[in-house]
């Protein structure tokens, strides 16, 4: 699926939406926005992006965030900030889907990426 040319979108509408662990939804030259969703028990991965800038905004659901060495509850309406080079995972603690939108800075993904689950994007990565 070709990523969206609008540039005005119902963000928060269309993460509540997806059901997709990843899709990019725009590419542009410094920034990515990428709709996301984490079923129960699941989890983003830990990982550490270098030169990457990362903000997660959630809009459904309740986890947990670990963000270097700091864990906090997340919950709709939180807003997690992950500089460069630090270590982060994001973990579904609730019932059903934990749903955000998040944006790289610069892009991280190919244009058009889209995984249906996270083995799908452990396979590609």
């Amino acid at each position: 699926m070709p990523e969206t040319q609008e540039m005005m979108l119902p963000v928060v509408d269309l993460a509540r939406e997806n059901d997709e662990f990843r899709k990019v939804l725009w590419t542009g030259d410094k920034t990515q926005l990428v709709l996301m969703a984490i079923p129960e028990g699941g989890e983003i991965g830990g990982e550490v992006h270098q030169g990457h800038d990362q903000l997660l905004y959630f809009v459904a659901g309740k986890g947990v965030a670990r963000i270097g060495d700091v864990e906090t509850d997340i919950a709709d309406g939180d807003v997690g900030i992950v500089p460069s080079g630090v270590f982060h995972n994001f973990r579904n603690t609730g019932s059903g889907m934990l749903k955000l939108f998040t944006t790289y800075s610069p892009p991280e993904h190919e244009p058009g990426t889209k995984h249906a689950t996270k083995a799908e994007a452990d396979a590609n990565e």
